[in-house]
């Protein structure tokens, strides 16, 4: 559970404008993600998933993500980047990174930059992946499986409020928290009259004459469910380029990086590019971590109190807030309990305050929480988690009082120095374990 190193932000200059762009790992092939209408890769690590999703790429491969020029962390320009222009900034971030040849990968508009990029240098470029792709930006009689122009320009009036979640992540639309995060994103990445104009200029584009002439390995990738790019956009891609491969997803949002078969699209373009998938192999796995459990206090009464309905309500507001500060804290969220949560992480300080974060946060929604936390070896079984420090932390918990969060003698000599307190409790027994227990309260 070695924490993830986030990439450092460099640049490249495209002509008189610098573009923004990552590397994140090392591997033998150079895997180019091509953004699609919005972008702004520092911004796009605060969203859940997408480190992740670059970390397992980074397996097997050397991933670039950058920003378009006008928005993210790239200079703005005056009007909207044509794919001339775009085919330029791709040209020259390959260029600053020494790379001749790479494979691409363009999601959502970027797959009609890469299907170009592909056709007009087709020497630079080893395999072509598109994500959620089209090859028409807006219907015309001939093309009816995107929306009128005039629909999407009705969205600008919304812009920065987080509207667009509907379209690009509706599997966020019941978060308040994670909308209140994409408006903060849309804000970030373009204001509203530069997204209408990036409207304006992408209805012009139009890739269905360049398709048939593409002769390089190709794989389409789309969701059935995709509500912003219908998904007769990714039939018609597969259908018009030589010798494509096409996959479609059962369910899934637009975003590449949150699906809920995000395994099976990391594993067909990892076979895609390298002809191989990984083995999951099943041996256990075993890793040191930080267990942490929790547990809300006198749960059965709340419930009777509240009633089914109101207590349910309430059990929904925690699952999110233990969701988010889980994930705030760079932890692993195991599974909900059903009055509390398993989840582990890859520091012991992370582990404290996201388990204080979380007492906090409930107490506002008036539950009382109480947790556990140890150190120690865990087994990898799938998604769950097994062994000796997952009952030790269990136990540890049900020795707590409410509101507190409490700690092994472990965990207190792993952050030594990380300016936490702790009060010691009386040693104790803890139930199934061996010997006298010294626990610490923290905070």
């Amino acid at each position: 559970m070695t924490p993830i190193q986030l990439p450092e932000t460099r640049y490249a200059r495209s002509g008189n404008v610098s573009i923004a762009y990552q590397v994140m790992g090392d591997g033998p092939i150079d895997l180019i993600m091509v953004p699609g209408l919005l972008s702004h890769i520092e911004f796009f690590h605060e969203l859940a998933g997408y480190t992740d999703f670059l970390h397992r790429l980074s397996a097997f491969a050397r991933v670039i993500s950058f920003d378009k020029r006008g928005q993210g962390l790239s200079d703005r320009v005056a009007g909207c980047p044509t794919l001339d222009e775009r085919m330029d900034d791709l040209d020259a971030v390959m260029m600053a990174l020494g790379i001749s040849r790479a494979a691409l990968l363009g999601y959502s508009e970027g797959a009609a930059m890469s299907a170009l990029f592909s056709a007009t240098y087709p020497e630079r470029v080893s395999h072509l992946i598109l994500y959620g792709g089209f090859a028409r930006f807006t219907n015309c009689d001939d093309y009816t499986h995107m929306f009128p122009l005039e629909q999407m320009i009705r969205s600008v009036k919304y812009w920065g409020s987080g509207a667009s979640a509907k379209a690009f992540a509706p599997s966020l639309v019941g978060d308040p928290e994670a909308i209140k995060i994409w408006a903060k994103g849309e804000r970030l990445i373009v204001s509203p009259s530069a997204y209408q104009a990036m409207l304006e200029t992408n209805a012009l584009i139009d890739v269905r004459a360049i398709l048939p002439q593409l002769r390089l390995p190709a794989l389409v990738l789309h969701n059935e469910a995709d509500v912003a790019v219908p998904v007769a956009n990714g039939r018609y891609l597969a259908a018009h380029i030589p010798g494509a491969r096409y996959v479609e997803y059962p369910a899934g949002d637009h975003r590449p990086w949150a699906q809920k078969n995000i395994e099976a699209i990391i594993g067909d373009i990892e076979e895609f590019v390298t002809g191989r998938r990984e083995i999951v192999v099943d041996e256990i796995e075993r890793v040191l971590a930080t267990v942490l459990f929790t547990d809300i206090v006198d749960s059965t009464k709340q419930a009777v109190s509240l009633g089914d309905n109101n207590w349910h309500r309430l059990l929904d507001e925690h699952d999110k807030l233990a969701r988010r500060t889980v994930e705030q804290h760079r932890g692993r969220l195991i599974k909900m309990t059903g009055d509390g949560i398993l989840a582990t992480f890859d520091g012991p300080g992370r582990a404290i305050k996201c388990a204080v974060a979380l007492s906090g946060g409930t107490a506002r929604l008036g539950i009382r929480l109480r947790a556990g936390l140890h150190t120690g070896e865990v087994e990898l079984r799938g998604e769950d988690i097994a062994g000796i420090a997952v009952n030790t932390a269990a136990r540890i918990m049900s020795e707590a009082r409410p509101g507190e969060t409490l700690v092994s003698r472990v965990v207190t000599d792993l952050v030594a120095g990380a300016g936490v307190s702790f009060s010691p409790r009386e040693p104790c027994e803890l139930k199934g374990l061996p010997g006298r227990w010294d626990l610490f309260a923290a905070s």
